[in-house]
């Protein structure tokens, strides 16, 4: 199936990227851990047969780390900045914008997930050929996926309450009377015990890299 294959993700600036990380990593350290995430992500996204790829971005690429390879990956990427002021507004319009930008089915991850191949993200997106939807439930209560063949349906993620352990029950809900099918369990690294499960399941990805970096500098 063809579709856009939309990243929502935040540059990996020190301070401001997997703040969740510290500690007992280093605002450093953390920013330098989310953009190896990224990069893998970006990856996976790039080697996606038939898909169209698009990433909604917000900070500032001049403060990342490993900004030059992140720009290197962006070049084969629509960038789209985020807009909205909280992060449900922000994923409702990266939709609606990367709908607008492709006139495509829209299939969302984020960068939390350096685990995702392009075969599972392949068979992910063509799932929605049978569905309205598809969700990818995260193991904390969230989820790591949302495509929708109506990219407007998105406007319905503003009345889920984010980052809570019920979000993806919530997101359901919002999605109403919709056929959504549900794609597989995945964690997604919100803190040092998340980061370590996810490492261990891709042990050949930068994250994984990253990770042992830092371990072996404490």
């Amino acid at each position: 199936m063809i579709a856009s294959l939309l990243v929502v993700a935040k540059a990996p600036v020190p301070g401001l990227a997997k703040t969740r990380l510290c500690p007992p990593a280093t605002p450093e350290e953390a920013a330098e851990v989310a953009a190896a995430a990224l990069l893998d992500t970006l990856d996976a996204v790039l080697g996606t047969p038939r898909a169209r790829p698009v990433v909604a971005l917000t900070g500032s690429l001049g403060d990342a780390r490993r900004s030059a390879a992140i720009r290197a990956a962006l070049r084969h990427c629509t960038v789209l900045a985020q807009r909205g002021g909280s992060f449900a507004d922000r994923l409702a319009n990266a939709h609606a914008d990367t709908h607008r930008a492709h006139g495509l089915p829209v299939f969302q991850i984020g960068m939390d997930t350096p685990q995702l191949t392009p075969a599972l993200l392949a068979e992910s997106v063509d799932r929605l050929a049978a569905h309205d939807a598809v969700l990818g439930p995260a193991a904390d209560g969230g989820w790591w996926a949302l495509g929708l063949n109506d990219p407007g349906a998105a406007a319905n993620l503003r009345a889920v309450p984010m980052s809570r352990s019920d979000t993806g029950a919530s997101t359901l809900l919002a999605l109403g009377d919709r056929d959504t099918g549900l794609l597989p369990v995945l964690s997604d690294v919100d803190d040092m015990a998340t980061a370590r499960e996810v490492a261990a399941s891709a042990p050949g990805t930068r994250f994984a890299a990253a990770l042992a970096h830092l371990g072996a500098l404490r």
